[in-house]
């Protein structure tokens, strides 16, 4: 299985994969709309900041749960 073959099933079957990609989806967008902003305050930068942390924790998760899924797929 490809990398796009087991987001897919996991998409599917996996709740928590689920919940983390809408999560990560939703600070991408979050962080995207902050950073067009010309002159961010202390509170801004501090939520990219925490935007960009968060996301990176729910991208860890998803590739642990989907290394998970390619494991059990070979065995």
């Amino acid at each position: 299985m490809n990398q796009d073959d087991i987001a897919t099933r996991l998409m599917a079957e996996n709740e928590e994969f689920r919940r983390l990609r809408t999560e990560h989806q939703s600070y991408d967008r979050e962080l995207a709309a902050l950073t067009t902003i010309p002159s961010l305050s202390a509170d801004q930068h501090w939520r990219i900041s925490e935007l960009k942390k968060l996301k990176l924790m729910a991208k860890d998760r998803m590739e642990a749960i989907a290394r998970q899924t390619r494991a059990s797929v070979g065995a």
